[in-house]
């Protein structure tokens, strides 16, 4: 059957609140510098009365993906869980207007729709606290197996591999991609992921055709601090890992092949909220025409560039105009 879709992707539905702070305020909350962490309703409602005039953007890892896949051309789906709460309807409203299918019935009781408060410092590191809310109720009987059916690539978000509904539902859906002749790809989306879940992450490798991972989360992976024999395990674990290293570019191997990837320039760095996962939309786009490997790698390093251009994990200028330009 050809695929009627590029890209389905699996994760978190999530909307982001953002808000400018100093080293201060994350030193006052107790919070890491740089980390994601997991909070409670209550924590979530606390440190946002606590923060200045936020902005209220849809986010979420994969949803990220997604919506950057499809503003520079793909055609895509999206399953995740929200609530049909106000929150929800901006969610579902924003992955819609993208272009995306989102089938997902939204929960009529249980948690309010997921929120990630994420605090930008002058530096444009984030610091995100995330309420999952809604989002661990996702349930295998929420996957879409004609949905994935339809798709080149599935894509899986290390953050959704916790809760174990959740986590039946990642498997269904990469046991339905598999069944169906498609690829899977995986982000391991925070290195705690990888402390919490290493070796079923490293089970399911072995159904994985393209894994995503920064530095931090490939040397977890593997229990090294090297870096580059981080990357020969990673060579030999699947058919194709593309590792990021945030201004030092990305490295990409294939079986015997290596291929460095530069980061793109940008005028100004404001929040590097979504970097990673924009990478992966580019990335992915140049696999689903089937481009060489230097140009998907190209073609992330452009999304991802973008991205931190200004706040929030979606594109603002068409990334199918961006790269245009760009290549100009």
């Amino acid at each position: 059957m050809t695929a009627t879709l590029d890209v389905v992707g699996i994760g978190n539905a999530i909307v982001d609140i953002i808000d400018n702070t100093d080293d201060g305020f994350l030193a006052r909350h107790g919070m890491v510098k740089g980390a994601m962490t997991l909070i409670d309703e209550a924590q979530a409602e606390a440190i946002y009365a606590a923060m200045g005039p936020a902005i209220a953007l849809s986010g979420g890892s994969a949803g990220n993906t997604i919506a950057g896949l499809a503003s520079l051309g793909a055609k895509c789906g999206y399953i995740g869980k929200v609530r049909d709460d106000q929150l929800g309807q901006v969610f579902r409203h924003d992955i819609a207007a993208a272009g995306v299918a989102f089938p997902t019935p939204a929960a009529t009781e249980g948690p309010a729709t997921a929120r990630c408060l994420i605090l930008v410092t002058p530096d444009a590191q984030r610091t995100m606290n995330t309420f999952l809310g809604a989002c661990v109720n996702l349930h295998p009987a929420d996957i879409d197996e004609a949905l994935i059916a339809s798709a080149k690539f599935t894509y899986l978000e290390g953050y959704l591999y916790d809760p174990p509904h959740a986590k039946e539902a990642f498997r269904k859906a990469a046991a339905a991609a598999r069944a169906a002749g498609r690829k899977v790809a995986l982000s391991l989306s925070d290195s705690f992921c990888v402390h919490r879940h290493r070796e079923s992450f490293l089970e399911l490798l072995k159904t994985i055709d393209v894994l995503f991972a920064n530095e931090a989360e490939i040397c977890a992976l593997f229990e090294t601090e090297d870096f580059d024999a981080a990357v020969e395990a990673a060579r030999a674990a699947v058919p194709l890992a593309a590792i990021t290293r945030g201004a030092a570019g990305a490295t990409i191997v294939s079986g015997d092949k290596t291929v460095g990837t530069t980061a793109a320039p940008v005028a100004k760095v404001v929040d590097t909220t979504g970097a990673g996962d924009l990478f992966a939309a580019g990335f992915l786009f140049g696999l689903c025409r089937e481009a060489p490997l230097a140009e998907c790698g190209r073609l992330a390093a452009l999304s991802a560039a973008e991205i931190i251009s200004h706040y929030g994990g979606r594109p603002e200028t068409p990334l199918s105009e961006y790269v245009v330009a760009a290549a100009g």
